[in-house]
């Protein structure tokens, strides 16, 4: 008998089959760790991250339109709570936290840096701007690291249209970017 498939499991997970998502837990935990991993210096930010992955597949698996490969989709959902966990650590502190920390300072990433000035500043500004095709190949090429194959791979789209998708975003980013600087 072979494998169900991912988007089978997903289809049982909406279901309430608790089965199916061990299993795509199992499948895609271990290199969804890795990758969160590689982007905060902070393990255990990285598996709260990956746990709110699961929680969100659990509460909304119905979230996955069935376009691309699951995998794909499950990386976007982990860098998005990612984000939001790096965006709770980078909210102002009261003051007696304030204090705290300065006695103990929590020390980022280069790439928590970037993930943060990218969300909050005129660089976020500029891919909201896009259209979500757009944003989805800049951010596995760019943001993720990936190589046009393995973005076509995980997107689920010709590599060739990522070229092309990469190009016209990066056009489009850098006239944002220059409207911008002439405010």
């Amino acid at each position: 008998m072979e494998p169900m498939s991912d988007v089978d499991l997903l289809g049982q997970v909406a279901q309430g089959e608790e089965a199916a998502l061990r299993e795509l837990v199992e499948r895609h935990s271990a290199w969804l760790l890795l990758r969160l991993r590689r982007r905060t210096s902070d393990e255990d930010l990285a598996r709260e991250a990956m746990h709110d992955t699961f929680v969100a597949v659990w509460r909304n698996p119905k979230a996955f339109r069935g376009e691309g490969d699951v995998g794909a989709w499950l990386w976007g959902v982990a860098i998005r709570q990612l984000v939001s966990r790096l965006r709770k650590k980078a909210a102002p502190l009261p003051v007696a936290a304030q204090v705290i920390s300065s006695l103990s300072p929590i020390v980022r990433s280069a790439e928590e840096e970037l993930l943060i000035a990218v969300e909050h500043g005129s660089v976020g500004d500029a891919l909201r701007t896009l259209s979500p095709e757009l944003r989805q190949v800049l951010r596995a090429t760019v943001v993720d690291g990936l190589s046009t194959r393995e973005a076509a791979h995980l997107l689920g789209i010709p590599q060739g249209t990522v070229k092309s998708r990469v190009r016209i975003a990066k056009s489009k980013l850098r006239e944002q970017l220059l409207l911008g600087e002439a405010w």
